[in-house]
């Protein structure tokens, strides 16, 4: 799976989550972007990629993601090992 793939998963599921099917997410983006996002839909969002990357997100992975490509750089790492 590429870069891209994982975006346009990663942006399905953040449509789910925040419920806007409009909404697109870029590397840039961060929560305040986004809104709805906060703490909640952020451990929603974050369980549901991992269910769908069948990935397990460490604490510090999670709370030093500064925007959504950040968090993109992970699942990469994470899928690649």
């Amino acid at each position: 799976m590429d870069r891209d793939e994982v975006m346009a998963k990663v942006t399905e599921i953040a449509r789910e989550i925040f419920d806007d099917e409009e909404l697109e997410l870029y590397d840039d983006t961060i929560a305040a972007d986004v809104d709805g996002w906060d703490s909640l839909t952020h451990l929603s969002l974050m369980n549901e990629i991992e269910n769908e990357f069948d990935i397990k997100f460490e604490m510090r992975e999670v709370q030093g993601l500064g925007n959504v490509g950040e968090l993109i750089d992970v699942i990469m790492e994470r899928i690649a090992e």
